[in-house]
């Protein structure tokens, strides 16, 4: 998606509402606490048959000493810089703020196109008032309200007619990228791996647990490889979400574990393997999603014996059977030790799961390993497979057709998935296997 609009402005214009308008859905964490919206949020808009990305950016707030207020800041200077067209939101209700000048101030200064968008004009008497936004200095100015969704089109009429066929061309080539999701429990280090990995301050990074609440899409095109990183807010454990908000980051995570073609599952190397991350590991299975597993932190873990990492990787295996032929990378962020081998892995865990074998080779290797371990004879008969191919899906699923296909248990079921991970290397990705009859 090569247009993005970003769409800028203090706290608590509207600014998300509007964002949830634009995409028809509810993305943005609306709540009306100033500061909600603490990193960039992305979205993809349609209208009038082209489709534009969005930032929702964190309110702006110039000379503030909150820790989050300042970050909001920075948030604000890069969006703008990688917007094409900046919508620059006010509030009628309030009128002209300090802050407000404080932003358009910002704004004049960029050379990029910028609609000053007047929100909460919901009857004749706010329209009036709404003049005096006038004196702002912009050419294009828009009266709308959020809520009821009055003046957006004009926008978005505005908006559209900035996107070139060749800005649709690009859009498309991007939509087939492979989608990398970081999920963990909160605090393991998520977003300093996105921002070590793409070598700018994407999300903002605090030792506060819970910083990221969205959910942030970034489009990552270095050394040769291109693909879209999402780093979701930390998933915990449902006694633990206490607000609402929290309660929505963990539905957001699950949402992005959708979106997602592999999981890079973080782990801190200190805590090891929790319940909560087995819970998220076993959702991303049934979900059919590649999975690597990166356990951050090495670097703090003290007496680091010859077989450490080997005996971690055995016990952490244990702990996922059935399915433990997943990799596991250990890498320190703060370092930045071996966090690229981990895209690398991903992509390679990415193409198998895009892995399609053809029929007459998938036939003559898995029934030479029946051959050579036949399923047991139940009820006094021999269960025969005669023929086995590949579906049609997502990710990879095989149907074995035989004679007694409701007779094969749950040891037999595994030995034919291993033999199939062996053999086709599908090292990291959820195999399906299915019995019929022939």
């Amino acid at each position: 998606m090569s247009f993005t609009l970003a769409i800028t402005g203090r706290p608590n214009v509207g600014k998300s509402t509007f964002f949830n308008r634009l995409l028809e859905q509810r993305k943005a964490i609306v709540d009306d606490v100033s500061g909600v919206t603490r990193d960039r949020q992305y979205g993809v808009a349609e209208w009038a048959g082209k489709t534009f990305n969005v930032i929702d950016t964190g309110g702006f707030v110039p000379d503030s000493d909150d820790i989050f207020e300042r970050e909001i800041r920075k948030q604000v200077a890069i969006a703008i810089e990688e917007a094409n067209a900046i919508i620059f939101m006010t509030d009628a209700a309030t009128g002209i703020t300090e802050l407000d000048n404080a932003m358009a101030d910002m704004l004049r200064r960029s050379t990029k196109p910028v609609f000053l968008v007047v929100n909460k004009v919901d009857n004749n008497e706010r329209l009036l008032e709404a003049s005096e936004f006038y004196s702002l200095g912009f050419e294009q100015i828009f009266f709308v309200s959020s809520i009821s969704g009055s003046g957006t089109g004009e926008i978005l009429d505005a908006v559209t007619a900035l996107i070139s066929d060749k800005d649709i061309a690009k859009a498309e080539a991007e939509s087939a990228l492979p989608k990398f999701a970081i999920i963990g429990q909160p605090n393991v280090g998520k977003s300093s791996l996105l921002n070590a990995l793409i070598g700018q301050e994407r999300t903002i990074v605090s030792d506060i647990a819970g910083t990221t609440r969205d959910t942030i899409h970034t489009h990552y095109n270095l050394f040769n490889k291109e693909f879209i990183l999402i780093d979701t807010a930390g998933i915990r454990r449902k006694s633990k979400v206490h607000e609402d908000l929290e309660f929505y980051s963990v539905i957001r995570a699950i949402k992005a574990l959708d979106e997602a073609d592999v999981c890079l599952l973080m782990l801190d190397a200190g805590k090891g393997i929790t319940a909560q991350d087995l819970a998220i590991f076993s959702l991303a299975v049934k979900k059919g999603k590649g999975i690597v597993i990166l356990v951050n932190k090495w670097d703090l873990v003290e007496d680091k014996k010859t077989n450490t990492s080997r005996d971690y990787e055995k016990e952490l295996k244990s702990r996922l059977a059935p399915f433990s032929d997943v990799p596991v990378i250990f890498i320190s962020v703060t370092e930045k030790q071996r966090i690229f081998k981990s895209i690398e892995t991903a992509l390679e865990v990415y193409e198998s799961r895009q892995r399609k074998i053809p029929t007459n080779q998938l036939n003559e290797v898995m029934l030479k390993a029946i051959e050579s371990y036949h399923p047991p004879v139940v009820r006094g008969h021999a269960i025969k497979i005669k023929y086995i191919t590949q579906l049609p899906t997502h990710t990879p699923a095989f149907a074995f057709f035989c004679n007694f296909p409701n007779d094969i248990k749950a040891p037999y079921r595994n030995y034919l998935e291993n033999q199939l991970r062996e053999k086709f290397r599908f090292t990291g990705v959820p195999v399906r296997i299915y019995f019929r009859k022939k």
